[in-house]
């Protein structure tokens, strides 16, 4: 199919670019105290929250791919929700579909890591253990490790990561007990071996995302391969004894711990011909240890031995790099993203963030493929963030971002931009109302500048977000007061700021008559920039008169 764009008869844009912000992170919630951003000062989204050009969209279940309604929306999907102006089925519910069909127990690679199981090589499994279905599923967990015992697998270890930042702060305990309830169970039933082997907090231990920090992935690279960590008898004594010595600490950051037998061996060292599955259906976050794993020339830390696996993802991770090489299920195919038409029309855009978000509105903006489409027209620029809690730095790099994004648009050599402030979402992570409200306030500070010089250089400004977070940062639990750390399925806002607006459309879509999606901006971007929608992107938000 031809990536040729049709120019609208009757409106050609304005003489200025047109700047896609997204606040990542700041829905609509409750106007209480659980809302960061109701809580926060806001001048400028109070003022659009005025204007008639305001929409309200859904940015989870399967407006985004996600398998239902209660699956919370995240940065990726909706990053590639986005780029790509249609819906496309996401991980999780391309791994569901794979479980229930069985198709990923029948292909190669399934079958040469049964092979190798039965060969006498450990299975393992590593990845994030929970149901928030935004990284892994701890479901999908189960359903290969029972495949493994009814092949009679005889060793199977564990490598678990706690969560606290998708599900409950403090929730590990209760996926970790039924997970060693069934390795039991399986291992008395039929004369197996399976155990957990090692894990800790998700933002301490192998999940870094970006090269960040490489020594996240340090640890876990120590942790799962090499058994080096603080020792314990099981993991579940291991969350209750960080819960104990630290009462107000967060899964997200728990140490590496380290199983040991009853001589303080480590239980699940991975070894020469093991095989290890990274379940994650979600890449940004499962790539620096794939690489840890695949790349000969590595040099981001010392591995020590590196042991010789069959290392598989339960996705491709990256397809532009094709990682990991092996992987269970195969990915959306995302095609003909809104830039490759852009790109095919000559059209000069850039796409902004910090290394935080630098990677959602270029790799999954693209349909996660890596890269420029073509580097003469495009600009892409990335803030590097600091590595310090949010919560003790809520600006994070926003003022960088604007400043930086400013002398973009006022270069003239740019139609689109795109720009991701990660505020909201990241300080939102850590459950710190106070340092959030701040958070918050900083991009609406920042949103307002660049509406200031949009409005000067005669452009146009979509403000929206990619999913809630900082507007539902606790609800109430039989009477208790549950500190969230997780997305949000609140709508979030959509808003076209057009100063030199003459009326020559109006909004197709509102709150009021439907509930459109991510998807629906895309087609909105085009016919801001003066073209006709593809044909077969879900509908522009906007109509013509």
């Amino acid at each position: 199919m031809s990536l040729k764009l049709n120019k609208l008869p009757y409106f050609a844009g304005r003489p200025g670019p047109l700047l896609l912000i997204i606040m990542d992170g700041i829905g609509i919630g409750k106007n209480d105290g659980s809302n960061a951003v109701y809580l926060a000062n806001t001048p400028t989204l109070d003022r659009l929250l005025l204007s008639p050009s305001q929409t309200r969209l859904k940015t989870h279940g399967p407006s985004v791919g996600m398998p239902g309604e209660d699956d919370m929306g995240n940065s990726e999907v909706g990053h590639n929700a986005i780029g790509a102006g249609r819906v496309f089925d996401q991980g999780a519910k391309l791994v569901n579909l794979a479980i229930e069909s069985g198709s990923i127990f029948r292909s190669d690679h399934w079958r040469e890591i049964i092979r190798r199981g039965k060969s006498g090589a450990v299975v393992h499994f590593i990845g994030l253990l929970s149901d928030g279905n935004v990284h892994s599923h701890i479901d999908h967990l189960f359903a290969l490790i029972k495949e493994c015992a009814a092949n009679n697998i005889h060793d199977v270890r564990v490598h678990t990561l706690t969560d606290g930042r998708d599900v409950g702060g403090r929730s590990a305990l209760s996926y970790l007990k039924p997970t060693e309830e069934l390795l039991k169970t399986l291992s008395g039933n039929k004369g197996l071996d399976y155990k957990i082997a090692s894990g800790g907090g998700r933002m301490k231990v192998t999940m870094d995302r970006y090269n960040a920090d490489w020594s996240i992935v340090k640890r876990g690279w120590e942790a799962h391969v090499h058994g080096i960590g603080r020792k314990f008898g099981s993991a579940s004594e291991a969350v209750q004894t960080y819960y104990d010595e630290d009462p107000q600490t967060n899964d997200q950051y728990l140490d590496p711990f380290v199983i040991t037998d009853e001589y303080g061996e480590p239980v699940g060292k991975i070894s020469d011909g093991d095989a290890v599955v990274f379940f994650h259906f979600r890449g940004d976050r499962a790539i620096e240890l794939s690489k840890a794993f695949e790349n000969k020339e590595f040099n981001e830390f010392d591995r020590g031995k590196v042991p010789d696996v069959y290392y598989t993802g339960m996705l491709e991770y990256d397809g532009d790099l094709k990682l990991p090489e092996k992987y269970l299920v195969p990915p959306p195919a995302i095609d003909r993203t809104v830039s490759e038409y852009l790109c095919a029309e000559k059209v000069t855009s850039f796409a902004i963030s910090e290394t935080q978000k630098f990677g959602h509105v270029t790799y999954f903006w693209n349909g996660n493929r890596s890269g420029y489409i073509d580097e003469s027209l495009e600009t892409y620029v990335e803030i590097p963030s600091d590595k310090v809690p949010f919560d003790q730095k809520p600006n994070m790099k926003a003022f960088e971002i604007t400043e930086k994004t400013i002398e973009l648009l006022k270069s003239g050599k740019y139609r689109f931009g795109r720009v991701n402030f990660p505020n909201a979402d990241m300080v939102g992570h850590t459950g710190v109302i106070d340092a959030t409200v701040t958070a918050v306030e900083a991009v609406d500070k920042c949103v307002g500048e660049l509406l200031e010089v949009i409005a000067k250089i005669h452009g146009i400004a979509i403000v929206t977000a990619d999913h809630g977070n900082s507007d539902e940062m606790y609800i109430i639990k039989n009477g208790e007061k549950v500190i969230k750390t997780s997305h949000s399925l609140n709508l979030v806002p959509f808003h076209i700021v057009d100063p030199h607006f003459q009326g020559e459309y109006k909004l197709s879509q509102t709150a009021d008559t439907g509930l459109p999606g991510l998807t629906h901006i895309t087609g909105t971007i085009l016919n801001l920039l003066g073209y006709e929608n593809v044909a077969d992107y879900d509908d522009s938000l906007i109509e013509f008169y």
